[in-house]
This record gives structure tokens, sequence and C-alpha cells, in this order.
């Protein structure tokens, strides 16, 4: 004789299809090169991560990175976006962007100050950085570096790097919120 509480948990769950129901979510992440073989990272408490934040309603995300990361002498210098990033979650897409700066010298990264303020900004060898970041993180440096070497912008959807720009992709969509960003 079956409880009712095993017949509870017998039962299938029911999946809600995926549906982007709710606005994406679009953020933007730094890769700030040191140097030739070094990266600028922040550390929070003994966790390592690209200096990332939120692209706001009317924002770009170039001005997103500069909340970011402010304060050297004559703002922070961006090169430009080296790759965009997507994935689907269960009710919207989360979009972000990958900017690089141009390479700073140790004494610029020392006027950076991080947006959070428990955060420091580090100076750490990039094999380093690759083996220290998570998964995303890291698969976020190694194409934004290569895209930056090679001048194109690199495009990834769910961790897989695509060989071109999707059919899909349309500015609104990809967080492109003025003409020439």
């Amino acid at each position: 004789m079956m409880s009712a509480v095993t017949q509870a948990v017998a039962a299938p769950r029911i999946r809600a299809p995926y549906e982007n129901w709710r606005p994406p979510v679009i953020g933007v992440s730094l890769v700030v090169p040191v140097g030739a073989d070094r990266l600028a990272v922040a550390d929070l408490r003994g966790m390592l991560m690209l200096p990332g934040g939120g692209v706001y309603e009317r924002q770009t995300p170039e001005d997103a990175a500069r909340r970011v990361l402010s304060g050297p002498p004559g703002g922070l210098r961006l090169l430009r976006r080296v790759a965009v990033d997507w994935a689907q979650t269960r009710r919207r897409k989360v979009i972000t962007h990958v900017l690089a700066t141009a390479p700073m010298t140790r004494e610029a990264v020392g006027h950076l100050i991080y947006r959070d303020p428990r955060a420091t900004v580090r100076v750490l060898p990039t094999v380093r950085v690759i083996d220290d970041l998570p998964t995303q993180g890291r698969l976020r440096v190694l194409v934004g570096l290569q895209a930056l070497a090679t001048g194109e912008t690199a495009y990834v959807e769910e961790g897989v790097v695509l060989p071109s720009a999707p059919p899909n992709l349309t500015p609104e969509w990809w967080g492109q919120r003025s003409p020439g960003t």
C-alpha cells in the first residue's frame, strides 16, 4: 500500500518550456591587460573575477564599463567590444558584453576603483587568472584575448564559441543602445 507521500514523490515533474517573458539581463565584463602578460582582476574576498556590472536602461555597454572601473587619470580607455556572450535561462536571456581596455601600467591600475567597495583590483599573471577564474570567466578571458589579438568580435552562445555572428543578432537584442556602439 502506497502512502500519499510516496505517490507525491513518484509523480513526474512537469517542465515549463523556456520563454522570454521577462526582458533580458544585460551586463558587461572587462578584460584589462597590464603590460604584455598580466591582467587586472577584481578580488572579492579571495574569489577572482573579471570586473563587471550591469547595463542599465538607456546606457551603452561602454558607459556601463566606465562605471565598473573608475579612477585612472584621463578616464578608462576602452579599446573595443571583444566578445558577446549570451545564455538562455528559464525565463530570460542573459547577455554579457566583454570589452577590452587599452593596456595599462601597474601604476595606472593602482588608481582604479572597482564599483564594489568589498573587492580590490589586483594585477596577476594571465596564466594564473585563467587557472583561477570560474569556467565562464575563463572562457570570456580566452575568447576576449584571442579576439583582441585578431581584431574580430567573438560570439559565445551557451558556452560555445560561434564561427560568426548569428543571423538573428539584432542591435536591440544585443544590448546596443546607440549608433556606433
